[in-house]
């Protein structure tokens, strides 16, 4: 997706513009220092999203943790399927830091510019294959009207082929991205993530090393 807001040569979060104190890769020690290498040993340095909380280092690890979890359940749902709910629902919450990142993700696997601005102008009227659009729907409702949700909704993604894990990873899916759109934007993370960002190797290990 194209953005008029300045972006980085590379992701260099140190100067992030965020509303509180976070500590450095350099400057952490001890059990902090431990769950930031979860990150770094792919990126070189933890993401703005982990530096976050790291003035309370047991919801640093708490955050990794889940994030691994979801991104790493073992469903039928394709790459393009999770990319899908998490771009959708950052979309309809405005986090433009979580679309920036999913962005590279969706056209890693083989979204056009064009169809995701169509994602984040209307999601639900974008041509896409059934199964596909159940997940969108599902994702749409569960971010804009959660008390709405019924099971009618999940016996709709069972007419689709998905299967009660598959169902479980979409809605993992959903719920931590507008978890993470919530902290985000409670906390003026508003930066936008360079194109060339390594998206998937933000994807912490599961266990610290």
């Amino acid at each position: 997706m194209e953005s008029d807001s300045p972006i980085p040569r590379k992701p260099s979060y140190l100067e992030s513009a965020m509303w509180i104190a976070s500590i450095p890769f350099e400057e952490s020690d001890g059990d902090l220092r431990s769950h930031y290498e979860r990150q770094a040993r792919a990126l070189g340095e933890p993401t703005e999203m982990t530096m976050a909380g790291s003035l309370h280092p047991p919801l640093v690890e708490a955050r990794l943790d889940i994030y691994a979890a979801t991104e790493r359940c073992p469903s039928r749902l394709t790459a393009a399927q999770r990319n899908l709910i998490s771009y959708v629902t950052s979309a309809l919450n405005g986090t433009v830091h979580c679309m920036s990142q999913v962005t590279i993700k969706l056209r890693e696997t083989g979204f056009t510019d064009d169809q995701i601005r169509a994602l984040a102008d209307d999601p639900l009227a974008v041509e896409l294959a059934p199964a596909d659009a159940e997940l969108v729907r599902y994702a749409v409702k569960l971010t804009r009207d959660p008390s709405a949700v019924t099971e009618t909704d999940v016996e709709a993604l069972r007419a689709q082929g998905l299967d009660d894990l598959d169902i479980l990873d979409a809605n993992a899916q959903c719920a931590h991205l507008n978890y993470v759109n919530r902290v985000a934007m409670g906390l003026g993370i508003h930066s936008v993530v360079d194109p060339d960002f390594p998206a998937y190797s933000a994807i912490p290990d599961t266990e610290p090393a």
